[in-house]
């Protein structure tokens, strides 16, 4: 074996070795690992435990204030049965995967036009669109809503639908743009020999390459049109167009009264959705962030 190999397997075994004890292991993996499990589920427990906690445990001072004493589903029914709730969570729904399958489909094509068409100032094109990125949309919306009202689309699904992609899109492209520039590009050469079209080469070649990447832009436009406030604050008035963020803090709070009950079960009815999304393709996000900041 290589005498300059020895000291590095030497170093790598002496530091898995360092966990072998079970003090080191408790203080440097589980003890971190516990704190951050805490912080990061505390919020859906304490959503959970408030929603089944009737109205007297919520305002009484006695008792444990971290568990339910006498659990009930007075709140949710009342959530599901006495609010538009349910179509709230229909237009959530509608509006995110439409949103989100408009921007990943502008995305793929502008971030491959970007990398692989070498057009004269392709590299400003990107940079100019990742800065669109970073614009507030407490700055946008103020122009967007002058243009859907114009184009009578205030107070309708549509208006969410077509203004949503505005800060979807920058961010998808940019993360495209670099998943696509680690796809080699003689897989595309070698087509473009055999006489294959773009529209081939991107469907054919790249698009199953970039398959994390996809999951990963895909997930973060989700993500953001499912959490959106600003803009459906403004766009949307009725009741049954509202979507879950709007509708939970407008229809559930009335003056300063608050009730928590409903508040708490819409939030983690809300929150649901978004999480189990992660779940399940938390890996192909990772692997899509990292391919995406690669170079």
């Amino acid at each position: 074996m290589n005498t300059a190999v020895r000291p590095r397997i030497r170093a790598s075994a002496e530091g898995m070795g360092y966990l072998a004890s079970t003090p080191r292991r408790l203080v440097t993996l589980w003890l971190p690992l516990s704190i951050f499990l805490i912080v990061l589920l505390f919020p859906f427990y304490w959503m959970a435990m408030t929603a089944i906690k009737p109205d007297a445990e919520l305002l009484s001072r006695d008792g444990n204030p971290f568990w339910v004493a006498n659990p009930t589903l007075a709140h949710i029914k009342h959530l599901l049965i006495d609010t538009a709730y349910p179509d709230w969570l229909w237009n959530t729904v509608l509006v995110s995967v439409s949103a989100t399958f408009a921007s990943l489909v502008c995305s793929v094509l502008a971030a491959y036009a970007i990398e692989r068409l070498r057009f004269s100032g392709s590299r400003y094109v990107g940079i100019g669109i990742f800065l669109a990125y970073l614009v507030p949309p407490s700055i946008l919306f103020i122009p967007l809503a002058a243009v859907v009202f114009k184009l009578g689309l205030f107070d309708s699904r549509l208006a969410l639908i077509l203004t949503y992609p505005t800060f979807l899109i920058p961010f998808c492209t940019w993360l495209l743009m670099g998943y696509f520039r680690s796809i080699p590009f003689e897989l595309e050469e070698c087509a473009l020999i055999d006489g294959a079209t773009r529209m081939q080469i991107l469907w054919r070649i790249v698009l199953p390459l970039a398959v994390p990447g996809l999951i990963s832009a895909g997930i973060f436009a989700f993500t953001l049109s499912w959490n959106e406030f600003i803009y459906a604050l403004t766009f949307v008035s009725s009741s049954e167009v509202k979507t879950v963020p709007i509708g939970v803090v407008t229809e559930l709070v009335e003056g300063d009264v608050y009730h928590w009950g409903p508040l708490m079960a819409g939030a983690l009815l809300g929150s649901l959705p978004v999480a189990i999304l992660y779940s399940f393709f938390v890996e192909y996000y990772v692997s899509g962030l990292t391919g995406a900041v690669k170079e």
